[in-house]
């Protein structure tokens, strides 16, 4: 009964069914004239499978249909999940083939996609408590401090005991923040690299960062210090690394010695991804984007939950904060990773302002409505 029609015309639904997973070249001039007639529809658009132009990678060969939603057979597809991907996907739906997903989804699988019901925020239930109860982080605020601020006011909210700055040039911090010249010996996390600059000395880096076994968040600046050479040596300390693309560019040339453009590294995330953790898998990495992809022991976690929003600065200074708080309390690192790049994503889901206007204080802010 469906009648067959030569031309695409307006309709209240439009389904992209030109292709399914496994697309591996470009499209052809006749369906890119196709596509981009079905984009300009008016109607709600569903792909089946993979939106068409999505190839087995995740990649846009050239262009591809723009999805509402996508109703994906069997099981979950990290080409889904690519940055590049993201603004065709639409809405994720898995579909019933009639076989069961297990037959397509094993439990030895290396790839998870985070939902909101992962979210396992830091709980304070025992009565009897005091502020050392839950950890003391400790961030060095480097050349741009304003950073290292941000990073240590995250700490704080999301549950850390103590939080000290550690300064090498006098700073004013808001008045719930400690600071010092010095790494408190009851520091039980560290972060550094938000605006760290050239203001330490490589004496203080090497006995207050390198040689201590205290768990660790490295970020931004410290992605272009020769000392990531000696600390991925430390397998029996907690480390998580955040890179953003560029960062893991120059991340990947100290350690691997390849240069890698970002364009490279964004069309091939979950591959370097998994060729980190198979060199260094005592190291969390998580490496953030449109969507953050969190490796550890082995795994890597897709966190989708993200909003434009974010892309601002001070956004990653607040991740780190979060990260280190958690590391502070007792996680492992990947719960703190994952707990943390969670935590960012749902606080700006729940900013009532225009997507523009939202900075790191808000989302800061925002810890106590999610």
């Amino acid at each position: 009964g469906v009648e067959p029609v030569n031309g695409i015309r307006e309709a209240d639904i439009v389904v992209d069914a030109i292709f399914g997973a496994g697309l591996n070249r470009e499209l052809s001039e006749d369906i890119v004239h196709i596509v981009n007639e079905m984009n300009m529809l008016k109607g709600y658009k569903i792909a089946c499978d993979i939106p068409t132009g999505i190839d087995s990678g995740g990649r846009v060969s050239p262009i591809a249909f723009r999805a509402d939603t996508t109703i994906t057979m069997g099981a979950l597809k990290e080409a889904l999940f690519l940055d590049e991907a993201k603004d065709f996907v639409g809405d994720i739906i898995v579909a019933d083939l009639g076989v069961a997903r297990e037959l397509y989804e094993f439990e030895e699988c290396d790839s998870y996609w985070l939902d909101e019901s992962d979210f396992n925020p830091p709980k304070r239930e025992a009565l009897v408590s005091h502020k050392g109860s839950f950890g003391h982080a400790s961030i060095f605020c480097g050349e741009k401090s304003g950073a290292g601020v941000i990073c240590a006011m995250a700490a704080t909210k999301f549950g850390a005991g103590l939080t000290t700055l550690i300064y090498h040039e006098k700073i004013n911090p808001p008045y719930y923040l400690m600071s010092s010249t010095k790494v408190p010996q009851n520091t039980t996390a560290i972060a550094v690299g938000m605006g760290f600059g050239n203001h330490f000395e490589k004496e203080i880096i090497q006995n207050s960062i390198i040689d201590s076994d205290t768990p660790i968040v490295i970020d931004a600046d410290f992605f272009y210090r020769e000392e990531l050479k000696e600390l991925v040596t430390q397998k029996d300390r907690k480390i998580v690394f955040t890179p953003h693309p560029k960062e893991f560019a120059s991340m990947w040339k100290i350690l691997k010695n390849r240069d890698l453009s970002v364009e490279y590294i964004q069309k091939n995330r979950f591959g370097l991804l998994k060729e980190f953790i198979d060199s260094y898998p005592h190291i969390t990495l998580l490496l953030k984007g449109a969507n953050m992809l969190i490796a550890s022991e082995g795994k890597i976690y897709i966190n989708t939950l993200g909003l434009p929003n974010l892309s601002k600065g001070g956004s990653g200074d607040v991740l780190s904060g979060l990260i280190v708080a958690l590391l502070a309390q007792g996680y492992s690192a990947k719960d703190s990773a994952i707990n943390g790049s969670l935590a960012l994503s749902l606080a700006s889901r729940v900013y009532d302002g225009n997507s523009y206007s939202m900075i790191a204080e808000d989302i800061i802010n925002n810890l106590s409505k999610i």
